[in-house]
């Protein structure tokens, strides 16, 4: 930078020329370097107070912008910064096969403790028993007068619960959100949802996690973000199962049962319309897992899908189903049932004496074990086997819940010619009633197999074909005899023509010691209506009694059967089936000719 001289030479000449004292040009040009460094201090200090006022204003008013947003938003608590990974709490909704709500969330709150910040550790002890009484007073008042420095109290609380704390008013007693999983009406359909639990917590938030049923199997999909607002929607009608547990309920108080299982299915689609298992439980508070006993005893036990049973003689229709599409009978095939059936040691007997022969038609009517295991034989242990295995009856079932793992099929560790007889009956061979609903379902619809699934379908089910189309109609009018002329006449329910087969199996001991001489599961497998069959219906009884004057009546045509016609009087309409008035068999009149 150049500075101007304060006595420029020139001027200074030309001011001695002019008689004037040089030193005035000094003093003026000193006054106006003077004026100018003021001048510039003061537009310096304007423009920082410029920006100053500029600053302040911008800071009041984000101020006054965010005291706005919090008096417009909702009260809540305080929540502490936490650096860990963050807790996806929010969990889809199941819904029925209509929409309606099986399991949703509310929001909630746990209760914690910071003893360090505690007034009166012995009053908030004394109180917080009052409010729950499950709580010891004297573990509390140790715990909050330690050395500990936080403490869970309740993991949830009611809306009751948390103002009665709030009462309380200490300051050491504090809240965390949370989001509990709520089933909206308590033990109906509880095996099918299973339950949930508290995952991964903090004091601001915790995961609900699946713990059985479907809410186990699709946790995943529950909890995936990216479906938030995505209900899972199952097969299960909220209207039918609560009738079809209530009528199961009463039987099962009526015949003096350790327990029963119904399942409802759609024989084209396997869409599992109703799945009940007696007795249940609340989801909302679910019971612990037994530690001692039989896993069979406690009402997480789930019968549907879990328990494994020899189920008697509604196997027998497979067998005929077998040989008569392997060409070897007819409906009409006279067999010799002469008995007893010696094999070896052992000795086939049937429940009545009927006579020297019957056709196979009248076999699936009467429940003949002779002549089925004579139709087995025919059939021989490697093809007998084979079908089985077409059924599925040889692995677990693929339906949606995680207790259908433990289902596994027990067949006979050496099949010989006497488990050829055996399974042929329902002996020997064990399998669960969703098994047993997907083989009836299969021989109903036309021979296709299914797969029971709790996920809506669109379209039917066209699995391999295990048997052909004629056969399944013969098996349907076999079907129909059994519940009009056979063994399960308290099946019948006018305007809908059920059919279906009985069976009723001593129950074997649990440690494989044998069987019970005085327990049976009972079983009523049952189709309807059986001329265009829709649904497959089974009713299962473990250890039914029906009390009467003379003997204790514990075969399935006494107990489950009478359950099953209930059941399809109740819940037929409201599957939309019409009442029809049943087809009669042709005469074989012919019109006269001219």
């Amino acid at each position: 930078m150049i500075r101007k001289p304060l006595r420029p030479l020139a001027l200074v000449l030309e001011a001695r020329a002019a008689g004037q004292n040089p030193k005035d040009i000094e003093r003026e040009n000193i006054r106006a370097r003077q004026e100018q460094a003021r001048d510039a201090s003061r537009s310096r200090a304007e423009s920082r107070l410029l920006v100053l006022l500029l600053t302040f204003l911008s800071l009041f008013g984000l101020v006054a912008f965010q005291m706005g947003v919090l008096a417009l938003s909702d009260a809540s608590e305080p929540t502490s910064s936490y650096s860990g990974p963050s807790i996806v709490a929010q969990r889809g909704n199941i819904v029925d096969r209509e929409g309606r709500i099986l399991a949703t969330n509310i929001d909630t709150y746990s209760l914690y403790a910071t003893p360090q910040d505690m007034v009166d550790p012995e009053m908030a002890a004394k109180g917080l028993v009052e409010i729950f009484p499950e709580l010891e007073e004297q573990d509390l008042l140790r715990w909050f007068t330690g050395k500990r420095k936080f403490l869970w109290v309740k993991k949830k609380l009611s809306p009751e619960q948390k103002q009665a704390v709030q009462d309380l008013g200490e300051p050491g007693l504090k809240f965390g959100p949370r989001e509990l999983r709520l089933y909206p009406n308590g033990s109906l359909a509880a095996h099918v949802l299973g339950g949930a639990s508290f995952g991964r917590e903090d004091v601001a938030a915790a995961e609900v996690v699946g713990v059985a049923g479907v809410e186990k199997t699709f946790d995943d999909f529950l909890r995936d973000p990216a479906r938030a607002g995505e209900p899972l929607q199952l097969t299960i009608d909220l209207s039918i199962q609560s009738a079809v547990e209530r009528v199961l309920q009463g039987g099962m108080t009526l015949m003096n049962a350790k327990g029963a299982a119904a399942i409802l299915m759609d024989v084209n689609t396997g869409e599992i319309v109703s799945l009940v298992s007696l007795p249940d439980f609340d989801p909302n508070e679910r019971p612990p897992l037994p530690t001692s006993g039989s896993p069979t005893d406690s009402p997480l036990f789930n019968r549907a899908v879990q328990g494994v049973y020899e189920l008697g003689s509604t196997f027998k229709i497979f067998a005929a189903a077998q040989a008569i599409d392997l060409g070897l009978v007819t409906p009409d095939t006279m067999i010799d049932i002469r008995g007893p059936l010696k094999w070896g040691k052992f000795r086939i007997t049937d429940f009545k004496n009927y006579g020297n022969e019957l056709s196979v038609y009248d076999i699936i009517k009467k429940s003949s074990n002779i002549g089925t295991a004579r139709l087995a034989l025919q059939i021989g242990a490697e093809r007998q086997q084979d079908f089985l295995r077409a059924l599925g009856f040889d692995e677990k079932t693929s339906v949606e819940m995680v207790e259908a793992k433990g289902g596994k099929p027990k067949w006979p560790s050496d099949w010989q010619d006497i488990s050829t007889i055996t399974v042929s009956y329902g002996h020997g061979i064990s399998v669960t009633p969703m098994h047993l609903a997907a083989g009836y379902a299969t021989l109903a619809n036309g021979g296709y197999r299914v797969t029971p699934t709790l996920l809506k379908q669109d379209y039917p089910q066209r699995g391999p074909r295990v048997i052909s189309p004629e056969t399944s109609r013969q098996v349907r009018e076999m079907l129909r005899a059994v519940v009009k002329e056979g063994t399960a006449t308290f099946g019948d329910v006018e305007g809908y023509a059920v059919g279906g087969k009985t069976g009723t199996a001593d129950k074997a001991k649990e440690n494989g010691g044998g069987y019970y001489e005085d327990r049976v599961i009972s079983t009523f497998a049952s189709v309807f209506p059986a001329y265009d069959p829709k649904y497959v219906l089974i009713v299962t009884m473990d250890e039914p009694e029906l009390a009467t004057e003379i003997e204790p009546k514990r075969t399935a045509g006494w107990t489950a059967v009478p359950i099953a016609a209930e059941i399809i009087t109740r819940v037929a309409p409201l599957l939309g089936l019409r009442p029809e008035i049943e087809p009669k068999p042709q005469t074989g009149v012919t019109g006269a000719s001219n």
